[in-house]
């Protein structure tokens, strides 16, 4: 009876362990992990810096130079939007308004003399009129049409395509009330330091900035973007064709005759 007593002891003994070892490790096999934002290398780590930033889902991404590019690259960017576009070169400001809609861009491009261009950029091609006038000049789109905002402004593939050992800081920073991802590079054949500022919120380009001798002398500023474009939002030329419809994202056929 004895025997038989420390048996059952040496049984309830062992059911007690294995309940406890399931009960720390066990658990994690038939529960689903907290879901988590996941940027590029480097991995998260777990000392604090003023490049890091806290996901929503609690990552912690620490940027730096080598690694800012990729984290930019993996933002979701918005390809449906509006927003005005700001410029300031020597004191003169230009003035923009943009609607974007997947493939398809409008600006209407208010010059410090007043005069407005009009450009539409779709399908391969680039449409653009100044003013309220009906002569539309037209012409095959390349890699250099995306700048339909106004001179010299840089895109979100600009950054990407710096020289990564020329990023002399980078990290994360508050610009115009958007949390944005800063770069700022050298370019010493110029004397120039150029700054950028990519939103974390909508992946676009919110605002850059060149430094010479220790004076900025070119500044993009944006507004908020409204997403997405308003269904308003126009592709029509001034004879009324329409080139494109928003949410419709199949090329029109028929085009108005223009001269490039």
């Amino acid at each position: 009876m004895e025997r038989r007593n420390q048996n059952i002891l040496i049984g309830l003994i062992a059911i007690v362990i294995v309940i406890a070892v399931f009960s720390s490790f066990g658990l994690s096999l038939f529960t689903s992990p907290t879901p988590t934002i996941t940027l590029p290398t480097p991995l998260p780590t777990a000392t604090e810096s003023s490049g890091d930033i806290s996901q929503e889902e609690g990552k912690r991404v620490e940027i730096t130079p080598a690694t800012v590019q990729s984290t930019i690259e993996a933002l979701n960017r918005t390809e449906s939007y509006y927003r005005t576009v700001t410029t300031t070169l020597a004191g003169r400001e230009t003035y923009a308004e943009v609607w974007a809609d997947r493939t398809w861009t409008r600006s209407k491009l208010t010059l410090s003399s007043g005069i407005t261009v009009n450009t539409i950029v779709g399908d391969g091609q680039v449409w653009r009129w100044y003013g309220d006038e009906d002569d539309v000049a037209s012409w095959q789109a390349d890699e250099t049409s995306v700048d339909v905002e106004g001179q010299r402004i840089p895109t979100y593939e600009d950054v990407l395509a710096l020289d990564p050992r020329s990023i002399t800081a980078a990290g994360y920073e508050e610009r115009d009330g958007y949390l944005c991802v800063f770069v700022e590079i050298d370019v010493p054949e110029l004397d120039q330091r150029e700054r950028y500022w990519v939103s974390a919120d909508s992946g676009l380009l919110a605002a850059a900035e060149t430094e010479h001798n220790g004076e900025v002398v070119w500044s993009m500023t944006t507004s908020v973007p409204e997403i997405p474009v308003p269904r308003s939002a126009s592709f029509e030329l001034p004879d009324g064709t329409v080139l494109h419809q928003t949410g419709d994202f199949e090329t029109f056929t028929e085009r108005a005759s223009v001269q490039g």
